[in-house]
């Protein structure tokens, strides 16, 4: 088997949704969002095999960093959980990294690849060659009834979801317009809680609705107190059996009225009438575990052309952190 680069105005985007596992990031729509922000330039391959039948696909950005290309599905730093492959019932995982190595290496030249995307498991990627990286995330399984769904959520956040709407307190579905400027302004107040502001600026929320908005994979949404007030704001991507917690806002003074719970609850049973079927909380804040999810173990999948590549990837990571950080704290520093 190999795979087969496809131009982008050449990709037929209705038979790669056709995957079962495709998920939202993995569409148009997002990759033109990533390419708005600076991540690179969409690559589609198909993987076929030696009869030119069409076996799966891989979803990437190419990227330039630092005087070397890469191809990131995704690449920390995006704000996007999953890329990478989807691959047709019965085809070897092994065999399509495999092949996604000689395409990446061979074929596009570049120097380093890494990838994650749900169907993902160590065995199979150390077994290919590949290194790997863990970490737990929360995910919530919407088959169950709506009913189970809640009684999951511990006590104390099941009494939050009640009391919202006892006070009063209302979900909107958002319109796009002027939505960004009200996330963000509430956002900038949960960072300033902590004496941080936001790790990425306004711009790429605006981007983010005006790229994938109009395809209905972003449900927008806004609670209002009883006097109309907006107190909170919520962003979720979803697509087929995905969807993700992306980020929200609050207005720390109206907490007690509980709009950040009333927003979760809101959005699990919109997707679930969707017909997805996974709600991921992007994480493992304490806060998340309140809400009864499954505990998932997730794989980034890395390799390199250039061994010492592989060896950097931990320290620069770590680097990346730590002044993204530090940059936060600064700017509000000088904000205050």
């Amino acid at each position: 088997m190999r795979f087969r680069k496809v131009p982008v105005e050449d990709v037929d985007w209705t038979a790669l949704d056709r995957y079962a596992d495709r998920t939202y990031s993995q569409r148009l729509p997002w990759l033109n969002y990533l390419r708005s922000i600076g991540a690179g330039s969409p690559i589609i391959a198909v993987l076929e095999d030696d009869h030119g039948r069409e076996l799966g696909c891989f979803t990437g950005m190419a990227n330039r960093k630092f005087g070397f290309s890469a191809i990131g599905a995704p690449l920390p730093g995006w704000n996007t959980a999953y890329l990478g492959l989807n691959l047709a019932p019965g085809v070897s995982r092994a065999d399509a990294l495999r092949a996604l190595t000689h395409f990446a290496f061979r074929q596009e030249k570049c120097l380093y690849l890494e990838m994650s995307d749900p169907a993902a498991d160590a065995a199979t990627a150390l077994g290919a060659g590949f290194q790997i990286a863990e970490s737990e995330n929360y995910v919530s399984d919407l088959t169950q009834p709506e009913e189970a769904l809640f009684n999951l959520m511990n006590s104390a956040t099941r009494r939050c979801i009640r009391k919202a709407e006892r006070e009063g307190v209302t979900v909107e579905v958002a319109a796009p317009e002027g939505f960004a400027a009200d996330y963000y302004s509430q956002l900038c107040k949960v960072f300033a809680r902590q004496g941080l502001i936001p790790t990425y600026p306004r711009e790429r929320v605006e981007k983010l609705i005006e790229h994938v908005h109009p395809s209905g994979m972003l449900l927008l949404l806004r609670a209002r107190a009883p006097d109309g007030r907006s107190i909170g704001t919520a962003i979720y991507p979803g697509f087929g059996q995905h969807s993700i917690f992306w980020g929200n806002g609050s207005v720390t003074e109206m907490h007690h009225l509980r709009p950040n719970q009333a927003l979760h609850w809101y959005a699990m049973r919109h997707w679930k009438a969707q017909g997805v079927t996974r709600y991921d909380w992007g994480g493992t804040a304490p806060y998340k575990k309140n809400y009864g999810p499954q505990t998932v173990t997730c794989i980034r999948q890395f390799k390199s052309a250039l061994p010492v590549l592989d060896k950097m990837r931990a320290p620069a990571l770590r680097s990346y952190k730590a002044i993204r950080k530090w940059r936060s704290r600064q700017l509000a520093e000088q904000e205050a």
